[in-house]
C-alpha cells in the first residue's frame, strides 16, 4: 500500500517540477514565486527620474505590481522583451504598475547603449539601470541565468521567469507578458 502512495508522489513531484521548468525556462534565478522580494538596492539608474544616479528602484515602486528584468547583456530580445513590459506598464499605468531593468554588467559603454535602447524603442516608464555583473546580493540571480525576469506586487514575487543564454525568443516572451495579469489588481 504505501508502495503505490510513494510513487504517486513522486509522479506527483515530477510532473510540478516539469510545469515549473516549463514555465520559468530551465535556469533557477532570483526568488521563486511565492517568496518575498528581497529588498533594497541601489543600482545606477540611466533613464527616468534617477538618470546618472544610484537610487533605489524597488523603493520608488513600493507594494505596486512591478515587472524587473535582470539581463546579462543588450540583445534583440531582451529589447523585445522590454518594450513589451513597457507597453504593459503604460497600459497598467492605472493600476499604479512599474517596471524597470537592471543590466548586471560592467561592460564599458553600456550605459550610451542604454540611453540608445531607451530612444530607439521609444520606451515611456520602464526604468534602466546598471548594477554590478553578480547582480545584487540578496537577489541570488544565477550566474548562468542570461534573464531574470520577477513579476511581483505587495513585495511578493507572483511569477518568476529565468533563462539561459539562448533559451528566449517570441514565445517566451508572450509568456512573460502574459504573466503580467498575476500582478495587476483585478478590482
Amino acid at each position: 500500500m504505501l508502495r503505490p502512495i510513494l510513487g504517486l508522489s513522486l509522479v506527483l513531484v515530477l510532473a510540478v517540477g516539469a510545469v515549473r521548468v516549463a514555465a520559468e525556462g530551465t535556469a533557477k534565478s532570483g526568488p521563486a514565486a511565492g517568496e518575498q522580494v528581497p529588498g533594497p538596492f541601489h543600482p545606477l539608474n540611466v533613464t527616468g527620474e534617477h538618470a546618472g544616479q544610484k537610487a533605489c528602484l524597488y523603493c520608488s515602486n513600493g507594494p505596486n505590481p512591478v515587472a524587473v528584468v535582470f539581463a546579462r547583456e543588450v540583445t534583440p530580445q531582451v529589447t523585445m522583451l522590454l518594450k513589451k513590459l513597457d507597453e504593459a506598464t503604460v497600459k497598467n499605468s492605472k493600476k499604479d504598475m512599474g517596471s524597470y531593468a537592471v543590466f548586471c554588467s560592467d561592460k564599458d559603454g553600456l550605459a550610451d547603449q542604454l540611453k540608445k535602447v531607451a530612444g530607439d524603442e521609444k520606451l515611456k516608464n520602464l526604468i534602466l539601470s546598471i548594477d554590478n555583473p553578480s547582480g545584487p546580493k540578496a537577489y541570488n540571480i544565477a550566474k548562468d541565468a542570461d534573464v531574470t525576469v520577477l513579476l511581483y506586487n505587495d513585495f511578493t514575487v507572483r511569477a518568476n521567469h529565468a533563462f539561459k543564454k539562448g533559451e528566449r525568443n517570441a514565445k517566451s516572451v508572450e509568456r512573460v507578458v502574459a504573466d503580467v495579469a498575476k500582478i495587476i489588481p483585478q478590482n
